[in-house]
């Protein structure tokens, strides 16, 4: 049985009730059994539960605001009484009955909100707003399968990336919609949608690259932002995540330990050492507590990527990402001898199989190594030797 509470459910009582970002039962205190179910996403149900005879039974009513309070009430005083009697109770909507968009706001509310980070949520709610609300929001969470997710897949082949990441965000919703019980479990209709092959983009800086980025940048002073072209350059001398660096305040800066402390990285906190060109190139301080603050008020830098286009442009680099610069920290990392479990501390990984990824530079260097060493052991002991 509910337990009593010390809250009668009327209009003004429901309207007011704020579950706090999770679903909560309300309970009646005059009418035993009769509760009202508050949604994170807002949406509230009149239900019943009591026992009888035949065991306990619950039975949802209806939607608050299509269903009166007031009516609700008469409506479960008859449920409770057909319970009691043993009766089939008068079985209202199915609870279970909900929309994608119902679920996708219980997602953004209870798991986004709740388990991801801050930088991650606008992600999420980009790829439901643009793509998955369009084609499946109206439909009740049941009438979903494999075809209409395949569907909507197929829809974004010309962006496969993207089109993997909407059936990700898809397959963990259908995933917490069996853990939440609003879908029976093994449903998922994710789960037979194959995803398009996304070979790993690997692109790496040479020598003579770095010399064009370095050529440019000096180049791009007295035209660009200063505290922008000191942000891209602390990212290739740091291999530090774009966030990571954007997300510096000055208090985050130990120029006495030659360290920056990231207090919220992707893994978690971390130490990152800077070598004494990392600290030449921080920005002069201002009166903006944020390492490179944006150009009007004392807000952050938001985004580098319109500064960096007309210096990628300037080195002859137009295939080369903001984060390639951090794919490139490590290939030359390696280059010069680093293991991977010391470059893989360097990037902040906290998987051994995310600094995995360069292994086969690894092997590059070990046998460019082998060649040069072979070779000069060769000159003395071949039959052709000196």
């Amino acid at each position: 049985m509910p337990r009593r509470s010390e809250l009668r459910l009327t209009k003004r009582a429901v309207d007011a009730l704020d579950p706090g970002g999770k679903d909560t039962l309300y309970w009646d205190r005059d009418l035993a059994g009769f509760g009202v179910r508050a949604y994170a996403s807002g949406r509230k149900v009149y239900v019943v539960q009591s026992r009888g005879p035949r065991g306990p039974g619950r039975v949802t009513l209806g939607r608050h605001g299509e269903l009166s309070c007031e009516e609700a009430r008469k409506s479960a005083a008859g449920v409770i009484d057909r319970i009691k009697r043993g009766e089939d109770p008068v079985s209202g909507p199915p609870e279970a009955a909900l929309t994608v968009a119902d679920l996708a706001e219980r997602f953004m509310g209870e798991y986004v909100a709740q388990r991801c980070k801050a930088a991650t949520a606008p992600k999420y709610r980009s790829v439901l707003d643009n793509h998955v609300l369009p084609a499946l929001g109206a439909m009740k969470i049941g009438e979903v399968g494999g075809a209409e997710v395949s569907a909507l897949h197929h829809h974004l082949r010309e962006t496969p990336a993207m089109a993997n990441g909407v059936l990700d965000v898809l397959s963990r919703m259908f995933t917490l919609a069996e853990a939440w019980d609003l879908a029976p479990p093994g449903r998922n209709p994710c789960r037979r949608v194959r995803r398009y092959r996304t070979p790993p983009r690997e692109r790496f800086l040479t020598p003579v690259e770095y010399r064009r980025l370095g050529r440019a940048l000096r180049e791009a002073e007295g035209s660009l932002w200063p505290p922008a072209l000191a942000a891209i350059r602390l990212l290739a001398l740091t291999g530090c995540r774009r966030d990571e660096v954007l997300n510096l305040r000055w208090e985050d800066v130990d120029r006495a330990a030659g360290e920056l402390r990231l207090r919220d990285t992707k893994t978690g906190p971390r130490m990152v050492p800077l070598t004494r060109t990392a600290l030449e190139a921080l920005p002069g301080r201002g009166e903006s507590p944020w390492v490179f603050h944006a150009q009007r008020g004392e807000r952050r830098l938001s985004n580098l990527y319109h500064y960096w286009k007309p210096v990628r442009s300037r080195a002859g680099l137009d295939d080369v990402r903001l984060h390639d610069l951090r794919h490139s920290y490590a290939s030359r990392a390696l280059a010069l001898g680093e293991g991977l479990p010391v470059i893989g501390a360097l990037l902040g990984h906290r998987e051994v199989a995310a600094t995995a990824r360069y292994a086969h530079l690894m092997r590059e260097a070990e046998r460019a190594a082998a060649a040069r060493v072979g070779e000069s052991i060769g000159v003395h002991v071949t039959r052709n030797g000196g």
